[in-house]
């Protein structure tokens, strides 16, 4: 005889989640038609060096975000968010792919390795993002402001710097 189906009980079933799909020990996902590697900040070159040995030889852009007013963005569940993130996009041109990586970068240790020994096209792209977000590139071979003077204080690209004003004269506005 079997039980009425008051009587049975539910078969409890677990949900387990997909594993992430990685690449380099890295997760990956994908955007826009993209990959994204979402690479530790301590495998950041050893990654880079992986990728150019792939055939990824070109760094095409380098830049930063400052998250500090979305820090609930999407993000691979592996992956705890910081305030600022160095996005690199790379591109092997011998089988035309791209690829980008979205490095995690703290406040309190705004700090990240070069990509110049291999990139040197990176040297002014990371010079950039340090004078404009403040995230310094342990090996650059020159770390100096690129846009701003070098008394200038802060770094205008971050969400908490102070916006101020400078009076600007139009040709043939009245004073």
């Amino acid at each position: 005889m079997t039980d009425s189906p008051e009587e049975q009980t539910e078969e409890v079933v677990e949900e387990v989640a997909a594993p992430e799909p990685e690449m380099f020990g890295c997760p990956m996902t994908e955007s826009r038609g993209q990959l994204v590697l979402h690479v530790a900040r301590d495998r950041y070159l050893d990654v880079a060096k992986q990728l150019a040995d792939e055939g990824y030889a070109m760094c095409v852009d380098l830049t930063a975000v400052d998250y500090s007013k979305y820090m609930d963005r999407p993000l691979p569940a592996s992956v705890s968010p910081e305030r600022f993130e160095v996005v690199v996009n790379l591109l092997d041109i011998t089988h035309s792919r791209r690829i980008r990586l979205r490095t995690q970068v703290p406040e309190a240790d705004a700090t990240i390795p070069t990509l110049f020994d291999l990139h040197p096209g990176t040297e002014a792209m990371e010079r950039e993002v340090f004078d404009m977000f403040g995230i310094a590139f342990d090996g650059h071979p020159d770390p100096s402001r690129i846009l701003m003077p070098e008394d200038w204080n802060g770094y205008p690209l971050r969400k908490d710097f102070q916006v101020g004003t400078i009076p600007v004269q139009f040709k043939g506005a009245a004073s």
